[in-house]
């Protein structure tokens, strides 16, 4: 993989970061922004006698440009990230390729960078969470996401050494099983938090955390399929377009009459 193939994935990956990035902004605006407007709507509620200051910026800005910015920034950045280690990935977890191997790092950044630490600690709307604990609660949040990639990472090192003894099933499977095993014992020992009040909906606080699911799921499915295309085209082209980019052409001989 030299410098150019990997500028020229890079690129696609950040263009393919942008693409999901739209997809998944209009999950998140269709499905999240009514109950996010819900949660603030009894955050509201509750605190109407503590009064506040002016708000910076207005709910509408929030839920349009600054939502819009948020996650096509991340849609960006993150597919810059998985592009780089598509180029680290490529021919070095297998048989598998460039479409395969995009489609198995987006669903592994899935699992490891959100599924994973979802089920730890997931995500809560507006009126739900102590302020008090929000700092602790978002260093643990990131802490689970690093153990869970770092743990993803040394599965796959330890499949790799397994294979040539186990074979390539058995030592996934061996894998496989001490990454669960790990990510259990940091679920057990790493602390917990329910700060979830007794009169807030539970209706709402799971159709919040299922819209976010739903927003990375978006997310990740559609770069594995953009950067799939993408990365196929550039690295495994059509025998036709190979011929066309050489200047040759196919055509049948004529014969002069």
């Amino acid at each position: 993989m030299n410098s150019i193939s990997v500028r020229a994935l890079l690129v696609r990956g950040m263009l393919a970061g942008l693409v999901a990035g739209a997809f998944a902004l209009l999950v998140a605006y269709f499905l999240g922004e009514s109950r996010v407007d819900a949660a603030i709507a009894l955050e509201e509620t509750h605190s109407h006698d503590h009064g506040g200051g002016e708000e910076l910026v207005s709910r509408t800005l929030q839920s349009t440009g600054g939502l819009a910015t948020g996650v096509l920034v991340f849609g960006v950045a993150v597919g810059g990230i998985a592009a780089l280690v598509f180029c680290y990935a490529l021919g070095r977890i297998g048989r598998f390729g460039p479409r395969a191997t995009a489609a198995l790092i987006a669903g592994a950044a899935l699992l490891t960078v959100y599924i994973v630490p979802f089920l730890k600690y997931p995500p809560n709307p507006p009126a739900v969470g102590n302020p008090d604990t929000i700092g602790r609660r978002t260093a643990l949040f990131f802490l689970m996401v690093a153990l869970s990639v770092l743990l993803a990472v040394a599965a796959v090192i330890l499949g790799r050494r397994l294979a040539p003894r186990l074979g390539n099933w058995n030592a996934t499977i061996a894998a496989a099983a001490g990454y669960v095993l790990v990510t259990g014992l940091a679920y057990a020992f790493l602390p917990s938090f329910n700060e979830v009040g007794h009169d807030f909906p539970a209706t709402l606080l799971w159709q919040f955390r299922l819209a976010t699911l739903a927003v990375q799921i978006t997310l990740w499915t559609t770069f594995g399929l953009v950067f799939g295309y993408l990365t196929e085209r550039l690295l495994a082209p059509k025998p036709d377009a190979v011929t066309a980019k050489d200047g040759k052409t196919n055509r049948p001989a004529t014969v002069a009459g």
